[in-house]
Parts: structure tokens; sequence; C-alpha cells
């Protein structure tokens, strides 16, 4: 209906998460283009752009969620807490219901490559959300990626901390840019709701060891790896390689440029 106010031209992309490290990047992008922006976040604003409008909400209460949603076009689902998994797919089924009674267009859900394929704790849930998207009964485009560059240089400082890193045996990382991320969001958003795309992946799978040592270099140390067996389902998989994606390597940043460029 062109009345219905989830499809006018000046409705509000609302940005679950659009203060985290993917969010920001996602609401500088739909500002860029031009897009009214609706952020949902715990906390009250304090410097948000103009045409940025932050609503006070939960998505593991549902509090806020009412005034997030209304009115909206499409909803991009950023938000994420990877130590309480269980925590994703509430807040998912949330949102979802918040969405389909204000009579959303589309909703955009971010997820990981492998969800599907390696049985960890987080991914099962990402996969779970997956599901309530598919038939939550708002149209959608579910994106999945390899891990963010931040996101690898974070475990492997931890891996590295000491003289010698003691790294995973055969696992290999295929990191990404997380602008880059940000901008195909956007994309979607433009698209309209469009399924399951393609996967989208970084332009170089690295073994850990090698991505231990561009690390290193970029923090101007030395680095000692020492490569172990690690057991179980879980490592099996990922030294399967089940978390990448070789054929939509479709990343330009290398993991050393933004290690590099990194504060």
């Amino acid at each position: 209906m062109v009345d219905d106010p989830a499809w006018s031209d000046d409705a509000p992309v609302l940005v679950t998460g659009g203060t985290g490290m993917l969010g920001r990047r996602v609401v500088a992008e739909l500002r860029r283009r031009g897009y009214a922006v609706r952020v949902l976040s715990r906390h009250p604003a304090t410097d948000d752009a103009p045409g940025v409008e932050r609503v006070v909400g939960d998505l593991t209460t549902g509090a806020g969620l009412t005034a997030a949603v209304d009115g909206v076009r499409t909803v991009v689902h950023c938000a994420s807490e990877p130590n309480r998994p269980a925590h994703d797919v509430e807040a998912a089924g949330r949102l979802l219901a918040a969405a389909r009674g204000a009579g959303t267009a589309h909703l955009i859900d971010i997820s990981i490559v492998g969800v599907d394929a390696v049985p960890y704790g987080y991914y099962r849930a990402k996969r779970d959300v997956e599901e309530l998207v598919e038939t939550g009964g708002v149209p959608w485009t579910i994106l999945r990626t390899t891990q963010f560059h931040q996101f690898v240089a974070q475990l492997l400082d931890r891996l590295g901390a000491g003289p010698v890193a003691l790294v995973p045996r055969g696992l290999r990382v295929q990191p990404i840019d997380v602008g880059e991320v940000a901008t195909r969001l956007v994309d979607l958003v433009e698209a309209g709701p469009s399924g399951r795309v393609e996967d989208m992946g970084g332009p170089q799978m690295l073994a850990v060891a090698e991505a231990v040592r561009i690390l290193a270099a970029a923090r101007g140390r030395r680095s000692l790896t020492l490569a172990v067996p690690i057991p179980g389902r879980t490592m099996r998989a990922f030294r399967a390689g089940r978390h990448l994606t070789p054929d939509r390597a479709v990343g330009r940043r290398t993991f050393a440029e933004a290690v590099a460029d990194a504060p």
C-alpha cells in the first residue's frame, strides 16, 4: 500500500546494535546514502549525527521495541551477544514479533558462515535466529559473512600474549573488513527482501600461525608459534574449513592492511 509508512520513501531504517562495531558502520553508510536512521540502544543518545534518531530499548526484555519499529520500512538486525547466545534467539523472536505487528516491509539479519555446519554454541544460536527470521512472517534477507578483522585480531592477541603463541593445528581464518560488510548490508536495504543471499568472505584464507605472525609484525613484536592439536567435534569442523567460503572470497581489504591501520 502506498500509504503504508513502512513503504514510504522517507521512512527510517532501524538498526539494532547500531552503536556496535558493525552497527556504527551501517548507520554511517545509511546516512551517507541519504537514509533517515533510527538506532535501538540500551542507552540514551550522546553524540548521534544529524538524521539519526535514538530509541532507548532492550531486545532481551522487549522494552522499547514497539516505539523502535513504529513506521520503519526496514530493520537491519546487527545486535548480538556472543557471550550469551541464548539471548540472541530470544531477542530475535521479540524483534520479529514487533516488526510483524508493525507491518515492517523488510528485515535483514547478519549471520556467520558455517552456522549450519559447526557445532559451536554461538553458531547454533545464530542458525536458530536464521530459522526464526525465515519463518517469522516478515519479508527477509540473510547475509552470512566470515569473521571481522577486529575479532580475529582480538583472538590472536590473546593467543600471542606470551613468548610463544599456542595455535590450533590445522585451523585457518578468512577475516573480512567490517566496512565492506556494512556497505553490502546497505546494498541489501536497497535491494529489498532477497532471502538467503550469497555468503561474503574475506580475500584470504590464512593459517592461524601466519595470521599471528602478521599481527605480531604490526604490533612491533616477535612471534614464535607452536601448533597444538585440539580434539573435539567443533575443532574438527573448523579444521575442515566449515567456517570458510573460498568460492565467495569477495572482500578486498587484507588482514595485514587492517591490522597495520589499527590504533
